[in-house]
């Protein structure tokens, strides 16, 4: 069937019945209520802080530094932006690589001894920019979200200059890596835990409340945890693939004491998508009985299984890490299952579902997992999807306790402001709702900085605009 777009429901009614034609179980009030009726004005309790509302700006790539990792003017006014949002909580705001070599791009933020006085500087400016707009930020927690890239790094330039923890049969080949020159061994991993614990101390220093240990979207944290065909300490059974972790956090305990960690998890994952010959995503093939290499998976390499992913979290708890957001799947390898949009990435494929399903299974095993934990802080992901229904629906998962915050990613380009609109009782401006049109995505994938390039009129005035328009033109089926 043809995807409608979400900006076609323009009725409750509409909404709902779309979403059961589709198959997109939502919670979905029928009215968004706005200000302090709205359940996402509550306060949340966190450790001993009073979050005065339950709306998360979540880590992005800018793709817009400086060659030697520090912030741009380009970086310094989305984190500006994310500070008017007016959300309480902003998990890292950015992807900042812990080494060089570790860089999903050759602009992407690091820290390192250079860069910690920029990283300090960045952080207040998103606080100077929250309390000038609702006149105070000491309410504000903010974190840092730490990450080597491992098989997605181009620290130098287009090429990947991949690290790896195995092989896999099926993104290898997508990738191009033809030998094990880049697999880490053992005491590589050594020396990356060595590198997020000196991270940490800097960002620290630098002022952040959180590190986040990131687990996430096929990135190296995550890999760990599909390394069931690894020899050694950090492969084979649950608790080898989840060493790296363990270690990590004992290195920061000791070297960064009083530091929060948090950990933004891809609870699930699915096998590599490829466009089929009507350029529909289908699952790549692969030989075995079960696919094994998907935390998360069932083995089919199209459905999911929390086992391992509550065993996960149950660490996490051992470990006092309450702080936990939660996404799933890789932008690489399965977009449709991490960021539902209805225009592709120039360099993805066409729907193989429609979207409302992926926002809708997002929030149904972030609500599986929060009922398994309800002492744990759970952030979710996937909302920017939902548009002009985001507030009904984001209203709903957090009054029925199946999320404690409603993490926002695209959305925070397009519109930062959101939050602070509806919690004041502001209409939407819906000229600046996201439209997932990807162009954040597409422009960076094509060496160009990211940004909302449809709805940013400072973006849409940028050269790269016209460029984008050319390469989507080119690859718009």
């Amino acid at each position: 069937m043809a995807y409608k777009r979400v900006a076609q429901l323009r009725t409750h009614a509409q909404f709902m019945d779309y979403c059961q034609a589709v198959g997109a179980d939502l919670p979905i009030d029928a009215v968004a209520l706005r200000g302090v009726e709205s359940p996402l004005a509550g306060t949340y309790r966190y450790r001993d802080r009073d979050l005065a509302n339950r709306f998360a700006i979540l880590p992005m790539e800018g793709w817009d530094g400086t060659a030697d990792g520090k912030p741009s003017e380009l970086t310094r006014r989305r984190w500006r932006r994310f500070g008017w949002s007016g959300a309480k909580l902003i998990w890292g705001g950015e992807a900042v690589a812990v080494r060089h070599d570790g860089r999903a791009n050759a602009r992407q933020l690091v820290i390192n001894d250079r860069t910690a006085g920029s990283l300090a500087d960045l952080r207040c400016e998103l606080l100077e920019a929250h309390a000038e707009r609702f006149g105070a930020a000491d309410d504000v927690y903010v974190g840092l979200q730490l990450t080597h890239s491992g098989r997605f790094c181009r620290p130098n330039g287009p090429a990947l200059e991949p690290l790896v923890l195995y092989r896999h049969p099926i993104l290898d080949d997508k990738f191009h890596l033809k030998d094990d020159d880049c697999v880490m061994g053992d005491e590589d991993v050594e020396r990356l835990i060595e590198n997020f614990g000196r991270a940490a101390v800097l960002a620290q220093g630098a002022g952040y409340d959180f590190v986040d240990i990131k687990h996430c979207h096929g990135y190296l944290g995550h890999e760990f945890l599909s390394a069931v065909d690894r020899r050694g300490k950090y492969g084979g059974p649950f608790e080898n693939r989840t060493r790296f972790l363990r270690d990590t956090v004992k290195l920061i305990r000791e070297t960064a004491p009083g530091l929060d960690i948090g950990v933004r998890l891809s609870a699930v994952d699915w096998i590599p998508f490829q466009p089929g010959s009507d350029r529909i995503g289908e699952p790549s093939p692969y030989n075995g009985a079960r696919y094994p290499y998907a935390f998360g998976g069932d083995g089919t390499g199209v459905g999911y299984d929390l086992a391992e992913p509550i065993r996960f979290l149950e660490l996490l708890r051992e470990l006092d890490i309450k702080l936990v957001c939660i996404t799933a799947g890789s932008p690489y390898y399965n977009f449709h299952i991490q960021r539902p949009a209805v225009f592709p990435p120039s360099d993805g494929y066409l729907l193989p579902e429609d979207p409302l399903v992926g926002v809708a299974r997002q929030i149904r095993i972030t609500a599986e997992l929060k009922k398994t934990f309800p002492d744990l802080t759970i952030v979710g992901s996937g909302y920017s999807y939902l548009q002009d229904w985001l507030p009904n629906v984001a209203q709903a998962t957090v009054r029925e306790g199946m999320t404690d915050f409603v993490g926002l990613g695209r959305m925070a380009l397009s519109y930062p402001e959101l939050p602070a609109d509806l919690l004041a009782g502001r209409t939407l401006q819906r000229k600046r709702i996201c439209r997932t049109f990807s162009d954040c995505t597409t422009a960076p994938r094509n060496g160009m900085v990211s940004g909302c390039y449809p709805l940013d009129e400072f973006y849409k005035s940028r050269a790269e605009y016209e460029r984008l328009m050319a390469i989507k033109k080119e690859t718009t089926p």
